[in-house]
């Protein structure tokens, strides 16, 4: 009881926690990696932070958020504003788009109540209140754009929930001892992966859409996060925290971000080790060519 109420406490104040533990003079640098080359392009670099990147479904710009805001960010590194900001504010770092591009997801911190999720369309209109129940952190959407799955606190426990896009009723998918987070599906919409603390260390595991079907992908001594399934089906981005961190996901460690084999379980680096953590990788940030990811890695100000 003391774990959950010790992650409970974390999701209630994640926002205003995250922002007291970075550095007023930390830089952010907002980077995309081409998994297949590992050619590295600094996209943004800036005294200020920003976090978990999306790509957009086109290919053509980068979302960020920053102080409760999403900003639109081209590949030249040009800030386009910030998107709908009179309805899209006071975010956290789990946003994103549904797979054809049109749906903006994401997770609102609401005075008094914790994490919310809402939908809109891209192109404007209204930001629907889609879950009732807080605390909820929304990471993924079904390709086709039907159900929401999210990371949910509920009688004291954490799991990962599903939901009609348009609402309703939230089905329970994970009921294991420990937090399970970072649900995202698949692109064929046959898997749900996401990272779960239920063996003592976090790992990367996956599942079938009605939560049977479980399977461990990842079984070394990091704790790996929030999986990223590619467009191509055949693996998933992870980010790796070299130290074990009790089940949580802080900001200014040491970690790296690996590339998972989803069939093999074997798994390669991707950069080298790099002050990171939350706020690097949260969401779902594969080029819509599989070719790359968008991460931000920090640095400390001197």
């Amino acid at each position: 009881m003391r774990t959950i109420l010790f992650f409970y406490f974390l999701s209630i104040i994640s926002f205003t926690q995250a922002m007291a533990q970075v550095p007023d003079d930390i830089i952010s640098e907002l980077v995309i990696l081409n998994v297949k080359t590992g050619e590295e392009k600094t996209v943004l670099k800036e005294k200020r932070h920003f976090e978990a990147p999306n790509w957009s479904r086109d290919g053509g710009f980068l979302l960020i958020n920053a102080s409760g805001f999403l900003e639109k960010i081209d590949l030249e590194g040009n800030n386009l504003g910030k998107i709908f900001p009179e309805k899209v504010s006071t975010i956290n770092n789990d946003h994103g788009l549904s797979f054809d591009g049109n749906t903006l997801v994401f997770s609102k911190n609401e005075k008094g109540m914790g994490s919310r999720i809402y939908v809109m369309p891209l192109t404007g209109g209204e930001a629907n209140l889609i879950t009732e129940n807080y605390p909820s952190y929304w990471h993924g959407i079904s390709p086709d754009g039907k159900t929401l799955v999210y990371c949910a606190m509920r009688d004291d426990q954490w799991d990962i929930y599903a939901i009609p896009t348009a609402g309703g009723e939230e089905v329970r998918l994970t009921d294991a001892e420990g937090l399970d987070d970072g649900p995202e599906y698949s692109y064929d919409g046959k898997w749900i992966y996401f990272n779960s603390h239920r063996t003592g260390r976090m790992q990367a595991y996956r599942m079938k859409p009605d939560g049977t079907g479980v399977e461990q992908l990842s079984f070394d001594d990091v704790d790996n996060w929030f999986p990223h399934p590619s467009p191509d089906n055949k693996s998933a981005v992870i980010i790796s925290y070299l130290e074990d961190q009790k089940g949580a996901h802080p900001f200014g460690k040491d970690v790296k971000l690996r590339l998972l084999n989803v069939e093999s379980k074997e798994i390669k680096n991707l950069t080298d080790v790099f002050y990171g953590g939350q706020g690097t990788i949260n969401v779902h940030s594969w080029s819509p060519d599989g070719d790359w990811i968008a991460f931000v890695r920090y640095h400390k100000g001197i």
